[in-house]
């Protein structure tokens, strides 16, 4: 599963490549590392507009999986959209996309330690878009930190394709590479939008680097 990305595109080239009409985000930095329950932008439809705004990776998980546990860090990804826990979320106004720059997946390196493999579009890594899903929620995310009510967010994976299944052959992130992809997932009905969760075409992912937590080859 992927549980490490990046956005490092500058947020006006966010806001005028998704037609975001709201930007609630403040100075957003350059974000090369974004782990799970970090907080990270999204962009969703709120009143008619276009909102960019920010929201904590990791939605609510099921309760079964809560079983014996005092804190819910969220789950990142999101493959089975039948199960009845994550269709409450699946309408268009909990629909949100999650900008990104690079992905990560773990490979195994020869000493047997889990290496980071980063993915982009190509090599300029070009700004791209997960589909998502997000809600506000009420819950202890971390013991330390007790009750907060916060916006949260995943996004939905599939197949992997050619390109990412030599590094992790059972999953990768659903990716819309085009405005018109972007438009159907925040605006059309659940029967046309799912037509989305598929594995991106082969060839359209290049390996951009290895082995950093954080990838630091920034495009402005």
């Amino acid at each position: 599963m992927c549980n490490l990305y990046s956005m490092t595109k500058p947020q006006a080239a966010v806001r005028a490549t998704f037609r975001v009409t709201r930007d609630l985000t403040g100075n957003l930095p350059s974000m090369t590392g974004i782990f799970p329950d970090y907080p990270a932008p999204i962009v969703r439809v709120a009143d008619g507009d276009r909102e960019l705004t920010m929201a904590r990776w990791g939605m609510p998980s099921p309760v079964f999986a809560l079983k014996g546990r005092t804190a819910d860090p969220g789950v990142t990804n999101v493959r089975n959209i039948a199960s009845p826990h994550w269709r409450r979320w699946l309408g268009v106004e909990c629909r949100c996309i999650v900008p990104f720059t690079s992905f990560s997946e773990y490979e195994a390196g020869p000493d047997g330690k889990k290496v980071p493999v980063w993915f982009a579009l190509d090599d300029s890594r070009p700004l791209a878009a997960f589909a998502g899903i997000w809600t506000n929620w009420t819950s202890v995310r971390k013991a330390k930190e007790g009750e907060v009510t916060a916006d949260i967010f995943a996004f939905l994976t599939t197949e992997a394709n050619a390109d990412i299944a030599p590094i992790h052959p059972k999953a990768m992130p659903v990716i819309l590479t085009t405005y018109e992809e972007v438009d159907i997932w925040l605006r059309a009905p659940m029967s046309e939008a799912k037509a989305l969760q598929r594995p991106l075409a082969d060839g359209g992912l290049q390996i951009v680097s290895k082995g950093a937590r954080q990838d630091s080859d920034v495009e402005s």
